[in-house]
C-alpha cells in the first residue's frame, strides 16, 4: 500500500514537472521570438544543412503524440479510462493526433526539408505532451457523472472542433496553392486566410483552447499556452515574409486573430 502511494505521489510530481517546464517553454519561446523567427520551412536560414524530408519529419515528430495515448488505451492499468469523460477527452486528443501524423504527412505537396534540429525538438515535445496529457486523463483526471452536459464540457468541444475543421481547411487551401509540380509561394486566398495571414495557426490555438476548456484542467491549459506561445511567434515571421515579399500583400490582414492581432 506505501508503495502504491509513493509511486501515485511520483506521478503527481512527475506530471507537475511537466506543466511547469512546458509553461516556461512557452515563454521562453514567446520573449525569443520578438528579437528571431523560427527557423523553419521559409524562414529556415540556407546555412542548416541537416534537415529531413517535409513528409518523413512531419510522421515521425508527431507520432509520439499518438503512440502513447494509444499504449495507455491498451494498458490494463488506466483506471480513469473507465469513465466517458475521459475516454471522449483522449478521444479527442487522440484524433487530432492521427490526422498530424497518419493523414496530413501523405497530403503535403512538396514540402520544405525541415532542420533536423528543429525536427528533434519536436519530437522531444511531443513525447513528453503526449506523455502529459494521455497519463493525466487514463490515471488522475476524475470528473463528476455529468461532465458531458457542463457548459465547460460543450463549450470547450465545440470550439475544438471548429478550431480542428479551421485548420484542416486552411491547410487544404495552402497545399492547392501550388499545382503538382509547382514551385515558389503564393498569397492565400479564401476562408479564413482573408482576415489572418495564419489561419491555419489560428485554428490550432482555437483547438487546443477548446480542449483545455472542456478537459478543465492545468495539463490542458499547459499545451493551450504553449501552443499559442509557439505559433504566435511563427504567424508573426510568416506576417513579415509576406509583407517583404509581395508588394499587392493585404495590408489588412492581421497577423493571427482576425480584426485583432
Amino acid at each position: 500500500m506505501a508503495t502504491a502511494t509513493a509511486t501515485a505521489v511520483a506521478e503527481e510530481r512527475l506530471l507537475a514537472a511537466l506543466v511547469y517546464l512546458q509553461c516556461a517553454a512557452g515563454c521562453l519561446l514567446l520573449g525569443l521570438n520578438q528579437y528571431r523567427n523560427s527557423p523553419y520551412g521559409r524562414q529556415a536560414t540556407p546555412s542548416c544543412r541537416l534537415r529531413v524530408p517535409a513528409r518523413v519529419a512531419w510522421a515521425v515528430q508527431e507520432l509520439p503524440s499518438l503512440a502513447l495515448p494509444l499504449y495507455q488505451c491498451a494498458s490494463q492499468s488506466a483506471p480513469r479510462l473507465r469513465d466517458a469523460p475521459n475516454c471522449i477527452l483522449l478521444a479527442m486528443f487522440l484524433i487530432h493526433y492521427v490526422h498530424r501524423s497518419l493523414i496530413y504527412p501523405f497530403l503535403i505537396r512538396g514540402g520544405t526539408p525541415m532542420p533536423l534540429f528543429a525536427c528533434i525538438l519536436a519530437i522531444m515535445f511531443c513525447t513528453s505532451n503526449g506523455y502529459l496529457q494521455s497519463r493525466y486523463l487514463s490515471h488522475c483526471a476524475v470528473y463528476a457523472d455529468d461532465w458531458l452536459r457542463d457548459p465547460r464540457f460543450l463549450v470547450g468541444f465545440g470550439l475544438w472542433l471548429m478550431g480542428m475543421l479551421i485548420n484542416i481547411h486552411s491547410d487544404h487551401i495552402l497545399r492547392n496553392l501550388r499545382k503538382p509540380g509547382g514551385t515558389g509561394y503564393k498569397i492565400p486566398r479564401g476562408g479564413l486566410f482573408e482576415y489572418v495571414t495564419a489561419a491555419n495557426y489560428f485554428g490550432e490555438i482555437v483547438e487546443w483552447g477548446g480542449y483545455a476548456l472542456a478537459s478543465w484542467s492545468v495539463e490542458g491549459a499547459a499545451f493551450a499556452f504553449f501552443t499559442f506561445c509557439f505559433l504566435s511567434g511563427r504567424a508573426k515571421g510568416h506576417h513579415q515574409w509576406y509583407l517583404q515579399n509581395f508588394e499587392e500583400y493585404p495590408k489588412f490582414r492581421k497577423i493571427l486573430i482576425p480584426f485583432l492581432f
